[in-house]
C-alpha cells in the first residue's frame, strides 16, 4: 500500500488509502484460480480428514481457554481463604485487582492481532504467551500487599491478551460460517468449564493445602494453576494448526481443500496483499460502523455478564464455609456450557443470528429478575442456572463479527481483537458493581438487567444494517447480470463507489 500512495502523493491521504485497498483486492482477485481443481469423489474422502483432523487439534483451545480463565479469576476463590485478609485490602482496592487487569488486556489485544495475522507460526505465538503468563501467575502467590498484586493483575492481562482474539482469528481461517459458530461454543465452553472445574479445584486446593511447606492454601491455588499453565503451553506449540497453507501435520491435498473451502465461502482468498501496509486493516476497521455498535452492544452485554467473577460469593457466601461455596457454583456452568453448544449448533444449521443471541439473553433477564425478586435460596440457585445460561448468546455474537468482517483478513483481526478488547471495559466496570452487595445485590442485579437492554437495541441496529448490506448485494448482482448476461455464481461483484464491505462474490449475504 505504501507504493501506491507514494505514486498518488498529490492526491489526499483518504483517496490514496482507497485506490490501495482497490488495488489490493485486485490483487486477491486475481489469485482465486490459482489453486488447482481436485477431483469431487476425492474432495469429500480429504474434507472429512482435514475436519477430523482440525477438530482434533482445535479442541487444545478449549484446554487452554480453561487455563486462560482459571489464572485469570482465582481471586474470587483465593480471597474465600484468607486473599483479602492476608493482603490487608479493602472492598475497593480488591476490586482494583480485580478490574486492573483488563487494562492490559484491552492495550495489548489489538496489536497482537495485527501481529498474529502476519505471522506464518501463530502457534509458536500462543505458545509463548502462554508460557508468559502461566509464570506472571504464578506470581501471584508471592504478592504481599496491594501494590505487588496491581503490578500482578496488569501484567497478566497483558500477557493474556493474545490468547482469545487470536484463536478467533485462527479458527475463521480454518472453519467457514457454517461451521464456524458451533466451533467458537466448543472454544468458550473452555470458558464455560473453567468457571465450573475452577470452583471443583479451588475447593480440592483451598481445603488440603492451608499450612504447606509455611504457606497459605490460597497462594498454593496460584502456585499450582501457574504450574499446568506453563506445562500445557510447551504442547501448544506442536500441536495447535498454523495456516491451511502451511500447517504441519496436513497432507498437501487437505492444505489444498483447507484453502479452497474458504475461497468459495465468501468468494476470495483468505490472504493479504503483500502490498498492504501494517495498519490497512485497523484503517478500514476503524471506518466501518459495523464496528462502533458492536463495540458498545458487548460492552454492555460484558457488564450483564459481569456476575461470573463474582459467582462463588453471590448467593451463598459463607466465611468459613467455602467448599459447600466452591462446588455448588459448578453445575450452573455445565448447565450453561450444555445450552451453548446446542444454541450454537442450531444457528449453524439455520445461519440465524441475531435470535440465537436473544433467546439466552432472554433467559439470563428472568435469572436477574429471580433474584431481584427473592431473597430465597432455592428460587436464587435455581437463578443463576438462567444467568450462567446467557451466556450461550455470548458465543454467538463472537462469530457473528467473524462472518460480518469476512474479508480481508487484515481487517477480520482488528474486528475481532478491537471489539473484544473495548468490551473489556464492561468487566472492569463490572468489577465495581458487584460492590453493592446489600439485599441480597439488588441494585447489582438492576444494573446487569439495564446493560442487556442496551446490548438487545445494538443487536438489532446492527441487524439492520446488515439486511441494508445485503438489500445493496442483492441489486448489485442484479446490475451485474443486466450488464454482463451472466448468471454464474461465481462472478465477483465489484463497485467503484463501494467499500469493502459489498465486494463479494455473487450469492455472498451477511448473516442476520
Amino acid at each position: 500500500m505504501a507504493d501506491v500512495i507514494s505514486r498518488n502523493g498529490d492526491d489526499p491521504i483518504e483517496v490514496q488509502v482507497e485506490k490501495a485497498l482497490a488495488e489490493n483486492y485486485e490483487h486477491v482477485a486475481k489469485q482465486q484460480n490459482v489453486l488447482p481443481e481436485i477431483d469431487p469423489a476425492r474432495r469429500v474422502a480429504v474434507e472429512k480428514s482435514l475436519k477430523r483432523k482440525l477438530d482434533a487439534r482445535c479442541s487444545l483451545f478449549v484446554l487452554i481457554y480453561i487455563m486462560n480463565y482459571l489464572d485469570r479469576n482465582n481471586m474470587s476463590a483465593a480471597r474465600l481463604k484468607g486473599l483479602q485478609k492476608d493482603l490487608n485490602l479493602t472492598n475497593t482496592q480488591y476490586a482494583t485487582c480485580l478490574s486492573i487487569l483488563y487494562v492490559g488486556y484491552i492495550l495489548m489485544q489489538v496489536p497482537s492481532n495485527i501481529f498474529i495475522n502476519r505471522i506464518q507460526r501463530p502457534s509458536l505465538y500462543i505458545g509463548v504467551a502462554m508460557t508468559l503468563w502461566g509464570l506472571v501467575s504464578t506470581c501471584s502467590g508471592l504478592a504481599q500487599n496491594f501494590s505487588h498484586m496491581v503490578a500482578i493483575r496488569f501484567l497478566l492481562g497483558f500477557v493474556e491478551a493474545a490468547f482469545l482474539p487470536g484463536a478467533l482469528l485462527i479458527l475463521s481461517k480454518w472453519y467457514t460460517r457454517k461451521e464456524l459458530t458451533t466451533r467458537n461454543a466448543i472454544l468458550f465452553c473452555g470458558n464455560l468449564i473453567s468457571n465450573a472445574f475452577s470452583s471443583l479445584i479451588a475447593a480440592g486446593v483451598l481445603s488440603n493445602m492451608q499450612g504447606v511447606l509455611g504457606h497459605s492454601a490460597w497462594r498454593w491455588l496460584f502456585w499450582i494453576e501457574g504450574a499446568i499453565t506453563m506445562a500445557i503451553a510447551f504442547f501448544a506449540v506442536f500441536i495447535l494448526p498454523d495456516l491451511p497453507s502451511n500447517a504441519r501435520g496436513f497432507t498437501e491435498d487437505e492444505r489444498l481443500v483447507a484453502q479452497l473451502r474458504i475461497l468459495e465461502d465468501v468468494g476470495e482468498a483468505d490472504i493479504d496483499s503483500d502490498k498492504q501496509s501494517l495498519f490497512a486493516g485497523l484503517i478500514m476497521a476503524l471506518k466501518d460502523v459495523k464496528i462502533y455498535i458492536m463495540m458498545l452492544s458487548l460492552t454492555a452485554y460484558v457488564v450483564g455478564l459481569s456476575f461470573n467473577a463474582f459467582f462463588v460469593s453471590l448467593e451463598f457466601k459463607c466465611h468459613d464455609v467455602y467448599v459447600p461455596t466452591l462446588l455448588m457454583s459448578a453445575p450452573p456452568w455445565v448447565f450453561s456450557c450444555i445450552v451453548s453448544l446446542i444454541n450454537a449448533w442450531h444457528a449453524d444449521r439455520t445461519q440465524e443470528k441475531i435470535w440465537h443471541i436473544y433467546g439466552p439473553m432472554f433467559m439470563g433477564l428472568v435469572g436477574f429478575v429471580i433474584s431481584m425478586s427473592t431473597l430465597n435460596v432455592a428460587a436464587r440457585y435455581v437463578a443463576l442456572f438462567l444467568q450462567a445460561g446467557s451466556y450461550a448468546g455470548f458465543i454467538v455474537f463472537y462469530s457473528w463479527i467473524s462472518s460480518s468482517f469476512p474479508r480481508p483478513p487484515a481487517k477480520r483481526a482488528v474486528a475481532l481483537a478491537i471489539v473484544n478488547a473495548f468490551s473489556q471495559l464492561g468487566n472492569v466496570a463490572g468489577s465495581y458493581v458487584w460492590n453493592l452487595s446489600e439485599n441480597g445485590y439488588r441494585k447489582s442485579y438492576g444494573i446487569v438487567t439495564a446493560m442487556f437492554g442496551v446490548a438487545i437495541v445494538g443487536c438489532w441496529l446492527f441487524r439492520m444494517i446488515l439486511v441494508n448490506l445485503n438489500k445493496n448485494l442483492e441489486k448489485a448482482e442484479a446490475e451485474w447480470d443486466a450488464a454482463n448476461n451472466s448468471a454464474e455464481t461465481n462472478d465477483v461483484v465489484f463497485r467503484e463507489d463501494a467499500d469493502e464491505t459489498l465486494r463479494m462474490h455473487k450469492g455472498f449475504r451477511y448473516l442476520i
